[in-house]
């Protein structure tokens, strides 16, 4: 068992320095320190701003599952949680410029206060999708938390409520970012290397 916690620790204190995906390089750009740091803020923020209410929050898979669940661990309040499943890449890097509906949500949302987890908005076009959606239902409230936002990026006029980190227009990987399925499970998020 003390051998178990030990290797344990050399995995949490690992960050490796490069990560090759065929002739690409990615290197360290956020700490699992740093995101951790930020997401203890930002679940204080929205704990305070909804002390007297019951938010549902609704992540969107499969990128925010890792955010999310750090997130919620950082909000004491009494809240409920939901997913929507969601896809604009595919096996890309860039996005289509469509979004396909794969999961629905399971809750009923109308007069709710729904706060929307997202790992990353760069174009906007999956918020811009998601706050039509949701709309439809009537919910009393909407909000959207993102640990990612690439301003350069944003094409669509969405209004992000919690920011963890403003990046450049740079390909991320970690932390629930995946390149084409991968890596989602690093601590750390890793920036493509010029």
């Amino acid at each position: 068992m003390q051998k178990d916690l030990q290797n344990l620790d050399e995995v949490k204190k690992e960050q490796k320095d490069e990560i090759h995906v065929g002739s690409e390089v990615f290197v360290p750009f956020l700490s699992e320190e740093k995101i951790q740091k930020r997401i203890i803020e930002l679940g204080a923020q929205i704990s305070e701003e909804y002390k007297d209410k019951l938010p549902i929050i609704i992540g969107i898979l499969n990128g925010s599952f890792i955010f999310m669940a750090d997130l919620v661990k950082n909000i004491p309040i009494n809240c409920e949680i939901d997913f929507f499943k969601l896809s604009s890449y595919g096996e890309s890097k860039i996005s289509s410029g469509k979004v396909k509906m794969l999961k629905e949500l399971n809750a009923d949302i109308k007069d709710r206060h729904v706060i929307i987890v997202e790992d990353i908005v760069d174009s906007g076009l999956s918020i811009k999708y998601i706050e039509e959606l949701i709309g439809e239902s009537e919910p009393a409230s909407m909000k959207v938390v993102t640990l990612l936002l690439k301003p350069e990026s944003l094409k669509y006029d969405v209004k992000i409520d919690y920011i963890g980190f403003e990046i450049p227009n740079k390909f991320v990987l970690g932390y629930g970012l995946d390149y084409a399925q991968k890596y989602r499970n690093l601590r750390s998020i890793y920036v493509l290397k010029d």
